[in-house]
């Protein structure tokens, strides 16, 4: 019988544009120490080592070679995982397995990204060959764009709805201290003066370039209830893959719509006995590169019908106050070191858990609360957290 396993520990970096006053090793350091001190733990009690970034975004070749030991790396089993976008939710996959398995009792997952370092936006569009995605030299924001446009089309939203989502993200973000861009955005009307960048989408329809670290210590139910008085169980975790990439709207070429979030959650909620995500889950930090894609994922993750995902915001029932809170942190909107960018979503949706969200902690009760990342080759993972098992 696997092992059940929980989060005793949480480790964030603040995050920005730039943290000049640190290298890599010294910036993943910091999630690490913070992590270690929550679950009142030393290196030592360490068994494992899974570490995601996007080496890609910074030019750096095997950063985890560079900061063995600021991070823990030194003399301990682990992996290196890179799978675009979902980086940092395949590290807590491989966390998972691992202690799931019995091979490990307490494992260290670190997601990381500093991107002063390289150019994210240029490593992006020389992606975008021929066979990926023909004549897409703007890279994430041509593709995010496209599904906008798309999105607008088929569901009838418009911009004012993408305005809501972003003013929610940044008066959540505004509540976190470890969030990077808390503009107090006022109206809808803040969002709607901003530039476009690539039609219908704007500056402030899309998620910001940032560095930081988040680490997350998970332990198997034997260490868990001797280390942490509140545990965070992982109940649950789906991957789904699926290729090849069709540019603009994260699905399959078919058309037949067989998208990886319909797929990995309508696994996830079977196993787990989840028949209407609103009432048997409480929240969720969803990852949302645009606020686009937040009224997108609604409808793919069955939050609400098809065609439905803008009322969801209309009527404020993802507010942090709402009925479903979703990303109370800020979200990616706020927040992008793109190798943590998962890892936050699974840290986030702990802290609301363990009732240590601080001024960003929703009103409602949670009990349990989903994750999700996604990434550009049509990749989902989805990670289940429960208060109790």
């Amino acid at each position: 019988m696997p092992n059940r396993l929980a989060i005793v520990g949480i480790g964030q970096t603040y995050h920005t544009s730039k943290r000049p006053d640190v290298n890599y090793a010294e910036m993943t350091r910091e999630a690490v120490m913070a992590a270690l001190a929550d679950a009142q733990l030393s290196i030592k009690d360490i068994e494992a080592t899974f570490m995601a970034n996007m080496e890609t975004f910074e030019a750096i070749y095997l950063p985890d070679h560079q900061m063995a030991a600021e991070a823990g790396f030194y003399g301990k089993p682990g992996l290196k995982v890179g799978t675009g976008g979902t980086s940092g939710a395949s590290a807590v996959a491989e966390g998972f397995y691992f202690v799931a398995s019995g091979l490990y009792d307490v494992a260290l997952v670190i997601g990381c990204e500093k991107q002063d370092c390289g150019d994210t936006t240029a490593a992006i569009s020389a992606a975008a060959t021929p066979i990926w995605g023909k004549g897409a030299t703007t890279g994430a924001i041509g593709e995010f764009a496209k599904q906008a446009l798309s999105y607008m089309k088929t569901s009838g939203a418009k911009e004012e709805h993408a305005a809501m989502v972003r003013l929610k993200a940044d008066r959540n973000a505004c509540r976190n201290p470890y969030a990077h861009l808390k503009l107090g955005l006022k109206s809808i009307e803040d969002v709607l003066k901003s530039p476009y960048l690539v039609w219908p989408l704007r500056l402030l329809d899309f998620c910001p370039q940032s560095c930081g670290a988040c680490a997350l210590i998970f332990a198997s139910e034997k260490r868990a209830k001797k280390i942490s008085k509140k545990p965070v169980w992982v109940a649950d975790i789906e991957t789904v893959h699926q290729e090849p990439f069709r540019a603009g709207s994260f699905g399959d070429p078919t058309g037949k719509e067989t998208y990886t979030q319909h797929v990995a959650c309508e696994r996830l909620y079977k196993r787990n006995g989840i028949t209407k995500p609103r009432r048997d889950i409480d929240l969720a930090e969803i990852y949302e590169p645009s606020n686009w894609e937040e009224m997108n994922l609604y409808e793919h993750f069955h939050f609400c019908g098809k065609g439905e995902g803008w009322k969801l915001i209309e009527k404020g029932i993802t507010e942090i106050e709402g009925e479903f809170p979703v990303n109370p942190s800020g979200g990616v909107l706020a927040t992008n070191p793109i190798g943590a960018t998962p890892t936050i979503r699974v840290a986030e949706a702990a802290l609301q858990i363990r009732g240590d969200g601080g001024e960003h902690q929703a009103t409602r009760e949670v009990k349990t609360a989903l994750a999700t990342a996604l990434g550009g080759p049509n990749w989902t993972v989805m990670t289940l957290l429960k208060r109790s098992l």
